[in-house]
C-alpha cells in the first residue's frame, strides 16, 4: 500500500464528527420528505457534471459541515450567481436547510448528508470548486482527540485536488487553539499559499454571515479566526 493509499484510509478511519441521535421537527421532516427529492444528492450517484446538475455553468461554493443551514442558505440567497453545495452528516439539520430553501425558492443550491470525505472522493470532480468552505468545525478540544480534527496534512490535499486553480479554502473557527493547528498545517500545505499579507489570519469577509452562535461568543470575549488560502498550484 502506497502513501495516498495509507492517507485516504486513515482519512475513512478516524472521523471528525459523531452522529447525534435526535427527533426532527416537522419542519425539518418535510424537508425531507418534500424537499430532498429536488435538492438531495447521494454518493450511488457518482461524480458530478456541474453545469448539468444547476443547468448553468456558474462558479461552485463547497461547504463541509453547515450544521442547521442557515448561513448556507443566507449565502445561497446573496450570491444568486454562485451554485452552492452543502455536505452535512446531521439529518435533522439536513432536512432543516432542504426546507428553509424551498420556502426561500432556492434553486443555485444541492445537499449531501454523508461522509465529506467519501463525497469529495467520489462526486466531487477534480479543479471544481471556486471557493471551499469550513466554518466551526468541531474542535476535539482535548489533545487525545485532536487527530479528530477535521484539517490535517492529508485532507487538505484531498480539498487541493478539488478546488480550482487560485480556488480559495476559507476556514473559520471560535477556538483558537484549532485557528493555530489550522493555520499550522496550511502553512507547511503544498501547494497553498496564505491570502493574508501577515500570513495568519484574515478579518471575515462580507460574505460569511455572522450567526447567532458567534454573535453570542462575541458577547461573551470569545474571539473568532478566519483563515483563506488559495490554491497556487
Amino acid at each position: 500500500m502506497n502513501q495516498d493509499q495509507q492517507s485516504t484510509k486513515h482519512l475513512r478511519q478516524v472521523k471528525s464528527y459523531v452522529l447525534r441521535a435526535g427527533r426532527m421537527t416537522v419542519g425539518q421532516q418535510r424537508g425531507w420528505d418534500d424537499v430532498w427529492p429536488e435538492l438531495g444528492l447521494t454518493i450511488d450517484s457518482g461524480v458530478q457534471i456541474m453545469d448539468e446538475l444547476f443547468g448553468r455553468k456558474a462558479p461552485l461554493v463547497l461547504e463541509i459541515g453547515f450544521g442547521m443551514g442557515l448561513s448556507l442558505l443566507q449565502m445561497a440567497e446573496q450570491e444568486p450567481e454562485k451554485n452552492f453545495i452543502g455536505i452535512e452528516v446531521h439529518r435533522p439539520g439536513v432536512g432543516s436547510l432542504l426546507n428553509e430553501a424551498q420556502k426561500a425558492g432556492l434553486t443555485n443550491l444541492r445537499v449531501y448528508c454523508d461522509d465529506a470525505v467519501e463525497i469529495l472522493k467520489h462526486c466531487i470532480p477534480d479543479e471544481s470548486i471556486d471557493r471551499l468552505q469550513l466554518y466551526f468545525p468541531d474542535p476535539w478540544h482535548k489533545k487525545r482527540h485532536h487527530k479528530r480534527r477535521i484539517v490535517q496534512p492529508a485532507f487538505v490535499q484531498v480539498l487541493r485536488a478539488k478546488l480550482k486553480m487560485n480556488g480559495l479554502f476559507h476556514m473559520a473557527t471560535d477556538w483558537e487553539n484549532y485557528a493555530e493547528h489550522m493555520l499550522e498545517v496550511m502553512q507547511q500545505a503544498e501547494g497553498f499559499e496564505n491570502t493574508s499579507t501577515q500570513n495568519d489570519y484574515v478579518t471575515r469577509p462580507d460574505y460569511r454571515p455572522i450567526t447567532k452562535f458567534e454573535k453570542r461568543g462575541a458577547r461573551l470575549g470569545h474571539g473568532v479566526w478566519d483563515l483563506i488560502f488559495k490554491r497556487i498550484n
